[in-house]
């Protein structure tokens, strides 16, 4: 049953609208006067006490979470001039959780100014967010799953969405952009001699490799055949799994996946753009929730010629352990073991929290395209050649590529691989994916293996910057 906000509830400092104004403006939203969304219902008896509140805040959106043990009664309005969301949380307990909530607001939130918590009247606790920007909101809830109880999901998006491309647009040159990304590497130096000499500092750079741990096998070397081949400049989608609502798995002594695959998703994306003929971009680089298939749709966004989602497995044994490489698969899964995996890392979305009201047609319709076997059969090469190289760094998991239906590498024209860094399960391997120079090392393996690659199948140039759907 829906119910009505009354003009008096006004927040502070707004004056009173008039019901039929306040009625005209729901149905013509069109004047962006205010926007009303009603979930209600009858009959709550006790208060509801919420038992943890989270902010998220990033440059693609701010979330806001309320926790409780039963499901929050709420109704929810936004303000224009100044900008400010209003949440009634009806039949809810105003404790020292909810109270805390103004706390948790930093200088450094891109949308919110700050936030004010009181009760509005009797049974309803009233938050009023003033904001820093327009803002288009998305507030659903979610129910309990794993460690999680009832959730209400406010998430705060921007009103002129993030462009990944734009921003990956501002850390190129001119030219590479007029190029439309197939310039070639940039010179430092106009004269041939100190380019020369530019070019050969840079391949012994990357030659340099910190000293594995005793046991360890070497890293080998990069062969003089395979170095700078490849002309045209190759985008790399660099996916650190898990984020923000969604942790991952946890290790022995509270290492969350999700800080290990942002921690090495930034050295290799830092690598990566040293390359004088590769950029790369992140799906995420904060600690935030992006939805599986926003992560692709990122990644179609800014013609990725390779996708790269980083993990840290974990299994219900402490002593499994090994790096793995995974592929897209149309059949099947390669193992038991892949198929449990998939079947994990597929639930992220719910554990993370995506509002199932808002449906992409077009990225819902490439994702079920089937014509995806070029796509998985270089996805295969690209897999085996950084397996390869993984190999000198950690012992392997499976010595070959493995295959299973992983939701985030179902990009239909984006050669996708998922790289296992270890198991975070393992005491050992936590304690390694935690120091940084294994995490150096295992940048410097994948990078390896996707110049290895580049190298034996240059990429075809391509017509434009990037996909405009």
């Amino acid at each position: 049953m829906s119910r009505k906000l009354q003009p008096d509830t006004a927040p502070a400092g707004h004056s009173p609208t008039p019901a039929g104004s306040l009625n005209r403006r729901r149905f013509l939203g069109t004047t962006g006067a205010a926007l009303l969304l009603l979930v209600s219902r009858s009959g709550q008896a006790a208060q509801t006490s919420v038992i943890a509140v989270r902010v998220w805040p990033a440059r693609d959106y701010t979330r806001i979470t309320l926790e409780s043990r039963e499901a929050v009664v709420f109704a929810h309005q936004l303000v224009r001039n100044p900008e400010r969301l209003v949440v009634d949380l009806e039949g809810v307990e105003l404790n020292e959780v909810l109270q805390s909530l103004p706390t948790k607001i930093t200088g450094q939130d891109p949308y919110i100014q700050l936030i004010r918590a009181g009760r509005n009247r009797p049974g309803v606790v009233r938050l009023v967010i003033e904001l820093k920007a327009e803002v288009s909101p998305q507030v659903f809830t979610l129910r309990p799953i794993g460690e999680y109880g009832h959730r209400l999901v406010l998430d705060l998006y921007p009103a002129d969405p993030v462009d990944p491309l734009l921003a990956l647009l501002e850390k190129i040159s001119p030219e590479e952009a007029a190029a439309g990304g197939s310039a070639p590497p940039r010179r430092t130096d106009d004269t041939p001699q100190k380019t020369a000499e530019s070019s050969r500092n840079k391949v012994e750079t990357a030659r340099v490799r910190t000293e594995p741990p005793a046991g360890e096998p070497p890293p080998r070397p990069s062969l003089p055949e395979e170095e700078d081949t490849v002309s045209r400049l190759i985008t790399v989608a660099i996916d650190p799994g898990h984020g923000g609502e969604d942790p991952g798995a946890v290790g022995a002594s509270g290492s969350f996946e999700k800080h290990v695959t942002l921690s090495v998703g930034r050295r290799l994306k830092a690598r990566i753009d040293a390359q004088p003929n590769m950029r790369a971009m992140l799906t995420r680089d904060a600690d935030y929730f992006v939805p599986l298939q926003q992560r692709v749709a990122k990644a179609r966004r800014v013609q990725a010629d390779l996708f790269v989602s980083i993990h840290a497995d974990a299994f219900i044994s402490p002593t499994a352990r090994g790096s793995s490489v995974f592929v897209l698969s149309e059949k099947g899964a390669s193992s038991t073991a892949a198929r449990w995996l998939a079947q994990k890392e597929n639930a992220a979305d719910l554990i993370g929290g995506v509002n199932l009201g808002v449906k992409d047609g077009h990225l819902a319709r490439t994702l079920l395209d089937l014509s995806q076997t070029a796509a998985i059969n270089d996805s295969l090469k690209v897999g085996k050649a950084v397996l390869g190289e993984l190999g000198s760094i950690n012992r392997l998991h499976k010595g070959e590529v493995e295959q299973a239906s992983f939701a985030v590498l179902k990009a239909p024209d984006i050669p996708s691989i998922l790289v296992e860094t270890a198991f975070i399960s393992n005491p050992e391997e936590e304690a390694r994916l935690n120091d940084e120079a294994y995490q150096d090392r295992m940048a410097e393996a994948i990078v390896r293996g996707l110049k290895r690659y580049f190298a034996r199948n240059p990429p075809m140039a391509k017509s434009k910057l990037a996909r405009l759907d």
